[in-house]
């Protein structure tokens, strides 16, 4: 049976850090920056009928998410860069285990220590291709504080539904910033739990044979008798070293997200019905992208705003739609490569006016940083 903590329900002023705790509860059912997180759920799980668990490093708060969930539990951890870093082995053990889980990274500033307290957006490749060999993730980006409550939710549901690590990339911006905020009520947003065998205990097959998808999954002690492995494996768990079987296990990781790609992704847009110069942001960025967007409106310009929230699997098809008719593009993001404008010039191709606007110094980028990209004469 579902345990619900009832939430406050007046509008009341919430950290992202705390949101994101609350949201996991809701659901359902951690280092520096996300330090919030861990002492919210240490206060409130147990009141709850939940569990909160110290562990000694970031490799083993993993696995013992991994357990708790392989269990049958809800289970999440919370960390930042470094941690977040230390986390890959385990994290990869979940997708070859098709493992629901939820990971929390509050980004910050490095490499290494770096400036250990302040905001960056450079893990968003680390986060899709951390791990060794084929495999996929989802990640979620929070723009706000109550984005990280409903995202929180929704990150269990597709870890739920699909059977996948989900990872909250949030930053250090929006785990810290609060604002006003209404928990919604019991039952009004979706809570998604995992399907279970149906019939009597007994011994079942943890993985479906079909590449696309997501068998039902018991928890240990519940009666049924499965294995779960990390090498490869069938549809039984049991490792098995055939070609073909490996090619079908790589095959159904990503086929079960990619027949469902339309659900997974979520973008929010901004003034684009006639937009001319289209902005893609994402987490905090957002922010300053849409009032740089407002901003360049009341100088004549039109500009509009792609909220990427969904950023792996990355959001193709909506920039391709919206870029299609505008003729500049322009990717705020808070790190130096410009990781996520890698992946709209490989969308959009050599040809599109792409401007990057990048900052890696610990700072915010500002409206008038994105609105310098225009060479707008900004204020």
């Amino acid at each position: 049976m579902r345990r619900v903590r009832q939430l406050q329900r007046e509008p009341r002023l919430i950290q992202g850090n705390l949101a994101m705790a609350e949201g996991a509860l809701y659901a359902g059912y951690p280092i520096t920056l996300s330090s919030e997180i861990a002492s919210e759920c240490a206060r409130i799980l147990p009141q709850s009928g939940g569990v909160y668990l110290q562990m000694e490093d970031e490799i083993a708060s993993l696995a013992a998410v991994v357990g708790a969930s392989l269990a049958g539990a809800k289970a999440f951890t919370a960390t930042s860069g470094p941690g977040f870093s230390l986390m890959q082995e385990n994290l990869g053990m979940a997708v070859m285990g098709e493992v629901p889980c939820v990971v929390i990274d509050v980004q910050r500033s490095g490499p290494a220590t770096g400036l250990a307290t302040k905001p960056a957006q450079s893990d968003i490749m680390q986060v899709r291709w951390g791990r060794h060999g084929d495999q996929a993730v989802i990640a979620l980006s929070p723009s706000s504080a109550g984005e990280c409550f409903c995202l929180m939710v929704q990150a269990f549901n597709l870890a739920e539904r699909f059977r996948v690590p989900v990872v909250f990339a949030a930053e250090e911006i929006v785990a810290h910033m609060r604002e006003n905020f209404v928990s919604p009520a019991p039952g009004e947003i979706e809570v998604v739990d995992r399907k279970a065998p149906q019939g009597p205990p007994g011994r079942c097959e943890p993985f479906a044979r079909d590449a696309g998808a997501v068998a039902p999954v018991p928890a240990f002690g519940s009666g049924f008798v499965f294995h779960v492995s990390t090498s490869m494996h069938g549809p039984d768990g049991f490792s098995n070293n055939d070609p073909a079987v490996a090619a079908w296990k790589v095959e159904r990781l990503h086929r079960k997200l990619d027949l469902h790609r339309d659900e997974i992704v979520m973008t929010r847009e901004f003034y684009t019905d006639d937009a001319e110069v289209l902005f893609i942001a994402f987490g905090a960025v957002t922010r300053a992208a849409r009032a740089a967007a407002l901003e360049a409106r009341k100088n004549g310009v039109k500009a509009g705003l792609l909220q990427l929230i969904t950023i792996w699997p990355f959001p193709d098809r909506e920039i391709a739609a919206l870029a299609e008719k505008a003729r500049t593009v322009v990717v705020p993001e808070m790190n130096y490569a410009g990781q996520a404008a890698l992946e709209v010039r490989r969308i959009l191709g050599p040809e599109k006016d792409i401007r990057r606007v990048n900052k890696y110094n610990g700072r915010i980028i500002a409206p008038r940083d994105v609105l310098a990209a225009l060479d707008f004469p900004a204020k």
